[in-house]
């Protein structure tokens, strides 16, 4: 996936020199003709040089509806933030699935109540089992009695979203 479809906002990242380089030299790699920009192909293939995948169609097209009219493709400017959405993205992803790798201690791909008990308990000792047991159903979104990475990818999503959203009405709260 290209862009988070949940709204999840990853931490924000720093570059490091060596890998800001990287993405430049695929840029330039990518512009053959050094035109100063990426065309739609230039664009897929610089993500499979930097991530090893070729862009669907639609992420190809959301990218290349973003682009200034007045230019033919993707500056190198729009490319390295582009890159580094996605880079924070993958980052999250993956900072998401070691969360679910911790919490699934027997390797099954999914979490039960007892994994989420075991996990709630190490994490907020003091918190009702009740309450525990209303956090599972809701992330069990199939009610199947198991939490698959799908359910809880979703949850931390919806949770960094219900996360956001009080930090904008506590600012809205501050202004008045």
């Amino acid at each position: 996936m290209f862009f988070s479809q949940a709204g999840a906002r990853p931490q924000m990242w720093e570059v490091s020199p060596s890998e800001h380089k990287k993405w430049v030299e695929v840029f330039k790699a990518c512009d053959e003709d050094n035109k100063g920009y990426l065309s739609r192909e230039d664009f897929k293939v610089a993500v499979v040089m930097l991530f090893g995948y070729k862009p669907s169609k639609i992420e190809a097209d959301s990218v290349m509806s973003s682009v200034d009219p007045n230019t033919s493709g993707i500056l190198l400017e729009g490319f390295l933030n582009i890159v580094r959405q996605k880079k924070e993205v993958q980052l999250y992803w993956n900072e998401i699935r070691h969360i679910f790798t911790a919490f699934d201690r027997h390797y099954r791909g999914y979490l039960t109540l007892e994994d989420f008990t075991k996990a709630f308990r190490q994490v907020a000792p003091k918190l009702p089992e009740r309450i525990i047991l209303e956090v599972f159903r809701e992330v069990d979104q199939d009610s199947d009695g198991h939490v698959s990475f799908k359910d809880f990818e979703y949850a931390m999503n919806y949770g960094q979203k219900f996360k956001l959203k009080q930090e904008v009405i506590g600012l809205q709260e501050m202004s008045l």
